[in-house]
């Protein structure tokens, strides 16, 4: 299984970014994804999640109302649209994919949950 992330960059304070994680090599459709970040000297945090089919959605407190994670099974992609980004919001974003529970509607939070991961996409929030 390979998961490419990518749409990171560079924003200032209240604009907006969406970034997208593609799957390769596993039948995609049938679990849960999601997105983690990690700035410099933090530990890596969750972010949003969503289930296999893609009508259940889970999100950080931090994000709620600004972030929105998508998937399109047809595409084997996942998507987080950031909106209203903020500097805190700076830090490489990961993408990960729970291959422990097929049709799985609950949400996964921690990291350990998560069995493969993408490499990482850096977004930059400036003030």
């Amino acid at each position: 299984v390979q998961l490419q992330a990518s749409g990171g960059g560079l924003v200032q304070a209240g604009g907006s970014l969406r970034l997208s994680c593609a799957a390769s090599g596993r039948t995609f459709s049938m679990y849960a994804m999601g997105w983690f970040r990690q700035a410099p000297g933090k530990e890596r945090e969750f972010v949003a999640a969503i289930n296999w089919s893609g009508g259940r959605t889970f999100y950080a407190d931090s994000v709620k109302g600004r972030f929105t994670i998508s998937r399109d099974n047809a595409k084997n992609t996942v998507y987080l649209q950031m909106n209203s980004l903020e500097p805190e919001d700076t830090a490489v974003y990961y993408c990960a994919l729970d291959l422990g529970r097929r049709y799985y509607s609950g949400g996964i939070y921690r990291p350990d949950e998560y069995d493969y991961w993408g490499q990482g996409t850096l977004v930059t929030v400036s003030s």
